[in-house]
């Protein structure tokens, strides 16, 4: 993508006022968005972006730069100007780039740009019926396809050059049910760091009832109740809390600067015996997975948490200086426009030794969150606030009825160490996860977990 002279001499650049670490990062990502409502396309937009991003750092500091004329003349007029923010004495001696050729982890079947928007359409078309004619009660039903194909190119001032290939391929579903005035909806959103072939993994008529079922169910149910009690969290999705309430504290965006409740404590006990979680950018076509992370580094499995120690962090090269530890291969970025820092690929909770049958029977009284929706968190001290999109009560042993409304709030690091039985159901789900770096795909996952107590938001006097 950029001649590997013009990337040196770049780099040179980006060196001569005292910085002792340069990096470039070049995209060329193309991408399609079909929105559908109601069974019409609304919306058909495929575009490119495209630019470079260069990075200097002088000890702990870091200066950023980017933009998308990538002429030589341009790009080492962007390495001086972003050099001119430090000063000292440029780097001595020669600069020796070595190619590294990462092998594929996420081969590509069906490539998406080989799809014509017909067929596209006609997948949406299936997805639509579907959920539209679950029920009379479905009221609207939108639907979204995307895909993007980002190429990039990272070299560095440790000679590193090296190339990747992203094909990302999702579907997005939300079923709205009415009932008089109240309206309730739902949302699913299968994607993989895939082609097209995706659509042969999944049955998007399949999904899309399922998403029509959860909007109906919970426009017909009763109010959830409010109060300090268990609650069963399921799988997939059910991750998300894990994800906003304890893995953002494990990034070194914040452990580094000592802004997080998990700086200082590797080694100790910050979750139940029965939690094992792990970050893995590595598993094959996963939504989150890279083969390299947005620095050059190779992805790879990394245990945050095991049988309830802290074992890792998500480390980054800025804050791996910080905290005089080694990348992690965690660093990510949205896009050329934003500097790295530490994120999450594919996060979740690990498998137990229950069955998901087993922790319902057990359970004499407790919330069934299905579903989880959208929620708040603050990273410093890990405390959520998150919406239950899909609920039941569970009352002796069976799930009785189902509950809206409800939304749980608690602390991250107490929900970890309140967890007593674990599922051997793991499952993950898809989103975008929005940090300093921009908005990335994660996938979040976990079996289905009970949680000893947690306090739910409801309405006072339901039952």
């Amino acid at each position: 993508m950029l001649a590997e002279g013009l990337a040196r001499d770049v780099i040179l650049a980006a060196l001569s006022t005292g910085g002792d670490f340069a990096e470039i990062f070049m995209e060329d990502t193309r991408g399609t968005q079909i929105r559908m409502l109601n069974g019409g396309v609304e919306e058909g937009v495929t575009g490119r972006d495209w630019g470079v991003g260069i990075r200097i750092f002088q000890g702990f500091r870091s200066v950023y730069a980017f933009t998308n004329d990538t002429s030589g003349a341009n790009l080492l007029k962007v390495a001086g100007e972003a050099a001119a923010a430090l000063s000292g004495a440029p780097q001595e001696g020669t600069l020796h780039l070595q190619r590294l050729r990462l092998e594929p982890l996420h081969p590509i079947r069906l490539d998406p740009k080989t799809i014509g928007h017909r067929d596209k359409v006609e997948m949406m078309k299936r997805a639509h019926w579907a959920a539209a004619n679950y029920d009379p009660q479905i009221t609207q039903v939108a639907i979204t396809y995307m895909d993007t194909d980002q190429n990039v190119f990272i070299a560095n001032s440790e000679g590193l050059l090296t190339e990747d290939r992203r094909v990302r391929t999702r579907l997005g579903i939300h079923a709205v049910a009415s009932k008089g005035s109240e309206k309730q909806s739902a949302f699913r959103g299968p994607g993989r760091h895939m082609g097209f072939e995706l659509f042969d993994h999944i049955d998007v008529e399949e999904i899309a009832r399922d998403a029509a079922r959860s909007a109906v169910t919970m426009v017909n149910a009763d109010y959830a109740p409010s109060g300090r009690y268990p609650v069963i969290i399921d799988n997939e999705f059910g991750g998300v809390i894990f994800h906003e309430a304890c893995g953002h504290g494990l990034e070194a965006t914040s452990v580094a600067k000592g802004a997080s409740v998990f700086s200082g404590k590797l080694g100790q006990k910050v979750a139940s015996e029965l939690v094992t979680a792990v970050d893995d950018g590595t598993i094959a076509n996963a939504w989150g997975s890279l083969t390299m992370d947005d620095e050059g580094t190779r992805t790879r499995r990394n245990v945050l948490i095991e049988k309830g120690i802290l074992t890792g962090y998500l480390i980054d090269k800025l804050n791996a200086r910080r905290m005089e530890m080694e990348p992690t291969g965690s660093s990510r970025r949205q896009s050329y426009k934003f500097a790295p820092t530490s994120r999450m690929t594919n996060t979740f909770i690990c498998a137990g030794e229950s069955t998901k049958d087993e922790i319902i029977a057990n359970t004499e009284y407790a919330l069934f969150a299905k579903h989880m929706g959208g929620g708040s968190v603050n990273p410093a001290t890990g405390e959520f606030n998150f919406a239950v999109a899909e609920g039941y009560i569970v009352r002796n042993g069976s799930i009785e009825k189902p509950v809206r409304g409800a939304t749980l709030i608690g602390q991250g690091a107490e929900i970890l160490q309140r967890i007593d039985m674990v599922a051997n159901n793991l499952a993950t789900g898809q989103g975008m996860c929005g940090s300093l770096s921009g908005s990335i795909p994660t996938d979040v996952g976990q079996p289905t977990i009970r949680v000893q107590e947690i306090t739910v938001g409801g309405r006072k006097g339901a039952n």
